[in-house]
């Protein structure tokens, strides 16, 4: 059993801010791998079902970003499982745009929905790390991540979320670098690559 948990804040009106990728992404995986629907569980929005033969839950907690490692520790405790059975997917402001990464521990680079998560369940899970780019100054960060994706940035965006969804098994049987390899060169292919010029 795996927790899956993408990261975002609810609501209509969050709903294409930067900061729910993690969201998007985890919409896309229950799309590419018929799982759902998603039902009110753990402070959140759960769904269950099966990729490469393993049992997930995906988990969008409606706690808001801060409070992010309420309903990922109430889904942890729920199954008797570890924070290594947790795969965390949210937004990197450290990353340049599409450009994805996984680790497993580490710092959370100021990253609230990290930092909570943390509290409640240890350090010790994974993370599928989105890049959306850094507003080049500290002060803008919070309206940064709160502002929706410019319309020029939905190509990147959808093949991102996709990309990640597509390639999930990998993730799953804990092949990160070939996850992370798949992923890149998705993105490459679809020419949002090193190369490409993102708005």
């Amino acid at each position: 059993m795996l927790v899956i948990a993408g990261l975002g804040n609810p609501g209509q009106r969050h709903q294409r801010n930067r900061h729910n990728i993690g969201f998007m992404t985890l919409e896309a995986i229950a799309g590419a791998h018929r799982i759902g629907p998603f039902r009110a569980r753990f402070s959140g929005l759960a769904a269950e079902g099966v990729i490469a033969s393993k049992r997930v839950i995906l988990l969008k907690p409606q706690t808001f970003m801060n409070e992010s490692g309420r309903s990922v520790g109430e889904a942890l405790r729920f199954h008797k499982v570890d924070a290594g059975a947790l795969i965390v997917i949210h937004d990197e402001l450290d990353l340049a745009p599409a450009k994805v990464r996984v680790k497993t521990g580490g710092g959370n680079a100021g990253h609230n929905g990290l930092r909570s998560i943390t509290a409640h369940v240890g350090n010790d899970y994974k993370r599928v790390r989105l890049g959306i780019g850094h507003p080049g100054d500290k002060t803008l960060v919070y309206n940064f991540v709160l502002s929706d994706f410019a319309k020029a940035e939905t190509g990147w965006v959808e093949t991102v979320c996709q990309a990640v969804a597509d390639a999930a098994p990998l993730l799953v049987e804990g092949e990160d670098a070939s996850f992370q390899n798949r992923t890149h060169l998705a993105i490459e292919a679809a020419g949002f690559g090193d190369k490409a010029v993102l708005p």
